[in-house]
């Protein structure tokens, strides 16, 4: 039986609330240092959330110096561009004319959506009095953009990014919420094992920091009210958590063949070594109490990545804030950990950075293999009052220093799409 194949993880890159690359991303988050604070990019004055965790100060063409490729990108394939390339340059290697046929792409990228200018366009001139009238659309002074519609697809940034980079190989686009990200690098890692590819750039991107995303998450009463004190909002598993502060941002892996890149000399993070995915059923907006479907996709990567519960020292949680997420999350930590469970460290950094959406997962995913590499469990900023429904071993005060073997990334998206990710540091040997 042909052995299967192992991926390496050689290469990372960010765009977060935290820092404009993983360097300064990871250290902000290990000092638990939160990238949360009132929306100064839009006018969120009239809504009852005016709290958020934003990019800030990121100049796209100082790393992606193509001024015809940024006129066609939206805010989140900004982001998405700076992290690829950062990735690229971090893992020293790239798509060339002789393999770009090897090379794959798999991006979790945001929803569909349009920018609030242009929705203010439509307004002005198909109802101007409250009653749409198509023929708006037809004046003669519609200031109509032609690429509108194209930039605003779920799979625009995935156009951008391949041509940009010159990948020609597998290529696809998730969109399963908050699972995007995740889900998008367990594919990748099928993809490898098959054999269809040798190199992956996988990854998440989004930004739904604008009026029409958090009036949404508003009306659905999943944001936290905390007006007055925004980097305390975000506080995953505390007793007080009163829902989660949206981000945005992106996060790109390069993911290569184990002996290629002990070959080439290839700095390793760690072994992307599980994937496991459900689909809960339960609610639109709540995973299920007992934690029914995070169970089965824990489960399945750990099986997967051949990990056994009491080799996992870390785990990245999903970790949203919400009252539900955390308490559904926990229930299946402690079923599938069991005994093990309280030497488990367990942190959401959505503490310090929010929820990225489609980008979470990825983020997330760059996390564990940083912590593995530098063996350092981040800390779960806020958390102050536990909440007998969490109990399991939050990182608490500080960041822990500590060997970690292996790793899970959680990442639970509306709908009941629950992804989990296992990794493994380099020097751990896979189980025959």
């Amino acid at each position: 039986m042909t052995p299967r194949r192992r991926i390496a993880i050689t290469g990372i890159g960010m765009v977060t609330p935290v820092g404009n690359d993983a360097r300064t991303t990871w250290a902000n988050l290990q000092a638990g240092r939160s990238g949360l604070d009132t929306i100064r990019h839009f006018d969120a004055s009239d809504f009852p959330v005016r709290i958020g965790a934003a990019v800030k100060n990121f100049d796209a063409a100082a790393v992606i110096g193509n001024s015809k490729l940024l006129k066609l990108a939206t805010r989140a394939n900004r982001f998405a561009l700076a992290a690829a390339e950062e990735a690229l340059a971090d893992a020293g290697i790239r798509p060339t004319l002789s393999d770009a046929h090897r090379w794959g792409f798999c991006v979790g990228a945001g929803m569909m959506g349009q920018d609030f200018r242009e929705l203010e366009v439509v307004q002005k001139f198909c109802a101007p009095d409250g009653e749409f009238q198509p023929d708006g659309f037809l004046a003669d002074n519609f200031p109509a953009d032609p690429v509108a519609f194209c930039r605003s697809q779920t799979n625009s940034g995935l156009a951008l990014l391949t041509r940009h980079f010159g990948i020609r190989g597998y290529a696809t686009a998730v969109h399963t919420a908050c699972a995007s990200g995740g889900q998008a690098l367990g594919t990748a890692l099928k993809v490898m094992r098959r054999g269809h590819a040798d190199f992956m750039l996988a990854g998440g991107f989004d930004s739904m920091l604008n009026p029409i995303g958090i009036a949404a998450f508003c009306l659905l009463g999943a944001l936290s009210t905390d007006n007055n004190a925004p980097e305390r909002a975000s506080r995953p598993f505390d007793a007080t958590r009163n829902g989660f502060v949206m981000g945005e941002g992106a996060g790109f892996l390069v993911l290569e063949n184990w002996d290629s890149a002990r070959k080439r000399g290839a700095n390793i993070y760690a072994e992307l070594a599980g994937d496991g995915n459900s689909l809960s059923c339960y609610r639109i907006t709540d995973s299920p109490p007992d934690g029914d479907g995070p169970i089965q996709a824990i489960r399945q990567a750990l099986a997967d990545a051949g990990i056994s519960p009491e080799s996992v020292d870390y785990v990245n949680a999903h970790g949203t804030s919400t009252l539900m997420n955390d308490k559904s999350e926990c229930a299946a930590l402690r079923v599938v950990m069991g005994n093990h469970i309280d030497r488990v460290a367990v942190s959401s950094t959505k503490s310090c950075m929010g929820h990225l959406i489609a980008a979470a997962g990825a983020v997330e995913a760059a996390v564990c293999a940083l912590a593995i590499r530098d063996g350092i469990a981040p800390v779960n900023a806020n958390y102050l009052l536990p909440d007998p429904d969490c109990n399991v071993n939050i990182v608490r005060e500080k960041s822990q220093p500590m060997k970690i073997r292996a790793a899970l990334s959680n990442s639970l998206g509306f709908g009941g799409s629950n992804s989990s990710l296992a990794f493994r540091h380099p020097d751990e040997v896979p189980d025959a």
